[in-house]
């Protein structure tokens, strides 16, 4: 089980009002506690922190935001005394436009071996005007950004650099050798650090349409090759983590199809693929079933383990959306709360039995802070108050991510309820913020929090949840029956999606999301009962 860190929103322990890395070590406890066996953090490399992070300047140095190279490494020494590994996001297909590569590459001017590593091109027009092609920003607007030549350069057209993302993201060239030399290096410095593995960020995107056609729509061209120039990249990567001993690991984010993803997961490629099925998909049965499906047949094919995700830092939490009972369509949140029937009972109770599902079915999985809590989405923060660069580059049309950032509430009340002793956060935390708190759900038998402690801990008792071998049992069409056997044990979940009681089968109870004392399976509801092989 990997629980992912977002940084700034996990704790804060210098009263800044931003989470840092002494505010993770301050809550190992309680991660050892919630049964974590692995940390995932959010970028914490140095950065100017145009996209929190995620636009980095130094790969080798930590953001003084969060704090120091030396707290890193307490925080990983402090970790491994738990048990518990440490996993950072890698950012590789672009850098801040303040990384010493990028400030270098402006200054050589056009056909320097500086601007080789980027995505330099000439613009189209009389004077090169106009950008090279029409491709489009993943946050609004073109991906194209002109520069400034140097002084005293030769009388050509000023040219553009790509960028997938913000302008202050420039996309490196991963056809340069030295570019993938570097980043092997990187690794190496981490690994050497005792990091336990990475997070790779939008991995499927190194590799860009050389020609840089014109496309409809302006969608960037990312080339899909199962044997293509990316995976010769992740194949590099792959030989650098076998220089090691012991276990260390990479997970890839893609948001391509499972045959797509499965690529990346080969025996000489990286170990793991997140699996956004569950965030693309609502509560119904039927979706839910196909997604389990697709990922575990797709994985298979590769002999790698299947990940399982419904939350994260780039999508709006769970609960917000199944309390709607819909499908999530896109990575943002709606433009206005306008679009949004929420009735946040219902969401809770999908996501409780959602989280049975997901801690039962064979592989890994990730939770996401405060998924553990119920957080839900707060999609009513001021304009103000937004932080995330969708708003401003998608000119005010997309209020972005960051209702689902809001930090963590750690006291029932209290300045920043105990999250910092600051008197405001970088987000800022709602009034109803207690009720979500780690205080208050603590000693609450039927909470969130409880729920998630007791399945990670019968997780590890019972052989067959997270790692078993999976059945499908004939179920009405709303409900999902699995039967899950490992070592002559075996464990059957349930989750009613439908709006019908379900007789329970027969079967010791082990732990269920809802309240099963009849003999029946309440609707938005899920249980583990342990069989009898």
């Amino acid at each position: 089980m990997f629980y992912q860190v977002y940084v700034r929103s996990f704790r804060d322990s210098n009263g800044d009002g931003v989470g840092d890395i002494r505010g993770i070590i301050e809550s190992l406890d309680y991660l050892q506690t919630l049964g974590v066996d692995a940390l995932w953090l959010s970028p914490c490399f140095t950065s100017p922190q145009v996209d929190h992070g995620y636009d980095v300047a130094d790969y080798r140095e930590i953001d003084l935001l969060f704090g120091t190279v030396e707290d890193m490494d307490a925080l990983i020494s402090h970790a491994h005394t738990r048990n518990i590994r440490v996993t950072l996001d890698f950012v590789p297909n672009h850098t801040s436009h303040q990384h010493r590569w990028f400030q270098a590459a402006v200054a050589a001017g056009r056909g320097s071996a500086e601007r080789e590593r980027y995505l330099f091109r000439d613009g189209r027009g009389e004077q090169g005007e106009l950008p090279p092609n029409n491709w489009m920003s993943v946050f609004g607007g073109p991906s194209w950004t002109r520069v400034s030549e140097p002084e005293g350069s030769p009388q050509s057209p000023a040219q553009w650099y790509y960028h997938l993302f913000a302008a202050e993201q420039p996309d490196l060239n991963w056809r340069n050798p030295e570019v993938v030399t570097e980043f092997e290096d990187v690794i190496r410095f981490w690994l050497d650090r005792g990091v336990d593995g990475f997070r790779i960020d939008v991995s499927d995107a190194l590799i860009k349409d050389a020609d840089f056609p014109d496309t409809d729509g302006g969608w960037p061209i990312i080339p899909k090759d199962p044997d293509g120039e990316v995976h010769d990249i992740y194949r590099r990567f792959r030989r650098v983590f076998d220089e090691y001993i012991g276990d260390r690991m990479a997970v890839i984010e893609t948001g391509a199809d499972d045959a797509t993803v499965a690529g990346f997961i080969r025996p000489d490629e990286m170990h793991l693929a997140f699996n956004f099925r569950f965030v693309k998909a609502g509560f119904v049965a039927e979706q839910l079933r196909d997604a389990i499906d697709s990922s575990l047949a797709a994985n298979a094919r590769v002999g790698a383990p299947t990940t399982w995700v419904t939350d994260n830092h780039d999508t709006p939490r769970s609960v917000g959306r199944y309390s709607q009972g819909t499908q999530l369509h896109g990575s943002y949140v709606p433009a206005t709360t306008s679009q949004i029937d929420f009735d946040e009972a219902r969401g809770q109770q999908r996501a409780r039995a959602m989280a049975l599902l997901l801690l039962a079915l064979p592989g890994a999985v990730y939770v996401y802070n405060g998924q553990e809590l119920g957080l839900p989405n707060v999609d009513d923060l001021p304009e103000s108050a937004l932080q995330d660069p969708v708003w401003e580059k998608s000119g005010h049309t997309n209020r972005g991510r960051d209702n689902c950032r809001i930090p963590m509430p750690w006291h029932a009340e209290g300045p920043c309820f105990g999250f910092s002793s600051a008197p405001h956060t970088w987000l800022p935390m709602p009034d109803y913020w207690g009720r979500y708190s780690v205080a208050s759900q603590t000693d609450a038998t039927d909470s969130m929090l409880q729920l998630y402690r007791q399945a990670l801990k019968l997780r590890r008792a019972h052989a067959p949840l997270g790692r078993g071998q999976l059945t499908w049992i004939e179920s009405p069409a709303d409900v999902l029956h699995i039967r899950l056997t490992h070592d002559g044990q075996s464990v059957d979940v349930l989750v009613n999606t439908g709006k019908a009681d379900v007789p329970l089968p027969s079967g010791t109870v082990l732990l269920a999301s809802g309240d099963v004392s009849d003999g029946v399976l309440p609707e938005d509801a899920a249980v583990w009962l342990e069989g009898q092989m």
